[in-house]
């Protein structure tokens, strides 16, 4: 099969684990620039070495749409054919796009080692660093439903038919056997999940006297380390896409005025929509929330996009229109990054103020900057923060003084 939703060897009976080597590839069309496509290889890099892989070398293929066959032409296939031949080690190609089962099938033949997608990627991430019963069911319901389109072209025995009296039936071919396995299988996953709902669903009521504030942005912001500082919580967190995926939820009291916060699921560009489906149980929290708090790594060179991103997100579960404070992390990164070092203290004040503003009235939210890792300004955001709770407890209860 084209994809066994695993990158690189897993430790077994104390053997070491393996890295793999990974050659990436992605397509420049008239809908996407060089430019662009280079960050989302960066991305698509980061990714891979999430999952356990690292890159070699880079290819990428110019046409004005997607080959049917090969994706990027069959000369493109050539050449990558012969630098893995030159380079024993390569045993992975990593495609930034959704390929076809055909595709897969194709590919896979010609440079005859392993061919992973973007969505197989981020599956197998999902896959390794899901824990709980429902962040396992929801992403092998995901992994199910990527695969059914892809059947014929992938074509496999998933699962041998058994032999003997009353298991033949009226010459029903091995690929409608497989369909129907998947098919059942993901029904029974369903519901599965349904039961989780029903359980987490009990759990919201009996909270839903408190304000609920969720923290939401792209992967890799700083999300659980924020978690960790505002709600003083055991959150993990780790310099690598993905590292949450079950919600979080902490009970927190400043000032006599308690609220729950929430840390989620980082979202990403290209977020397989089978995933975002399945994950929608999980994201309940997000969407029964009563504020955001919308993390966002302002020193990454794409921040804006990646804004961009979580709203298109948030609207895809209709949680865009609440209250949401935009923290910018990472300020002190920013300052490495962008400022000269020669910039007098004034100016620099002067440069960030007029960059406060800017993204105001850009994405008309107010925001904060701070940075997690060195603590600037996390008294500013608890203040801003427990004035928005305030707000929403007084339209909650207007006629009622409530005694915590």
């Amino acid at each position: 099969m084209g994809n066994d939703w695993k990158i690189g060897e897993k430790t077994q009976n104390g053997l070491k684990k393996t890295t793999e080597f990974a050659v990436l590839v992605g397509l420049i069309t008239p809908e996407q620039t060089e430019e662009q496509v280079n960050e989302y290889l960066d991305e698509l890099e980061f990714l891979a070495l999430t999952a356990g892989a690292e890159t070699v070398v880079r290819f990428v293929q110019k046409l004005s749409h997607p080959d049917s066959r090969t994706f990027i032409g069959s000369g493109k296939v050539e050449m990558i054919h012969q630098y893995i031949e030159r380079h024993e080690e390569v045993n992975l190609v990593i495609f930034d796009d959704d390929l076809t089962g055909k595709q897969l099938n194709i590919l896979e033949k010609e440079l005859k080692v392993k061919i992973v997608d973007r969505s197989s990627l981020i599956l197998d991430i999902f896959a390794s660093r899901a824990q709980t019963a429902q962040a396992k069911t929801q992403v092998e319901l995901a992994q199910m439903q990527y695969l059914l389109p892809r059947l014929r072209g992938l074509w496999t025995h998933l699962e041998r038919q058994r032999g003997g009296i009353g298991m033949r039936g009226p010459g029903e071919k091995e690929i409608e056997t497989d369909r129907r396995i998947v098919r059942d299988k993901i029904a029974l996953l369903k519901k599965k999940l349904e039961k989780i709902d029903q359980q987490n669903v009990t759990m919201r009521k009996q909270r839903s006297s408190l304000i609920r504030v969720a923290l939401v942005g792209y992967t890799n912001v700083g999300k659980s380390t924020l978690m960790n500082l505002l709600a003083k919580s055991e959150v993990f967190a780790e310099n690598k896409l993905f590292a949450t995926l079950d919600t979080t939820v902490r009970k927190v009291a400043w000032e006599n005025t308690p609220f729950l916060m929430s840390d989620t699921v980082g979202f990403i560009r290209k977020l397989p929509h089978h995933l975002v489906e399945s994950f929608k149980s999980t994201l309940d929290e997000v969407r029964e929330s009563d504020i955001l708090l919308h993390i966002v790594d302002i020193a990454h060179p794409s921040f804006e996009d990646q804004i961009r991103t979580v709203e298109e997100t948030l609207q895809s579960l209709d949680a865009r229109n609440k209250p949401t404070l935009l923290v910018f992390n990472k300020m002190d990164l920013y300052r490495d990054i962008y400022f000269d070092k020669l910039l007098e203290e004034e100016g620099k004040q002067e440069i960030e103020t007029n960059l406060k503003e800017k993204l105001r009235r850009e994405f008309g939210y107010e925001n904060v900057f701070i940075s997690a890792k060195s603590r600037e300004n996390l008294e500013e955001l608890r203040g801003i923060l427990l004035k928005m709770v305030r707000e929403q407890y007084l339209i909650r209860y207007p006629h009622e003084v409530k005694q915590w």
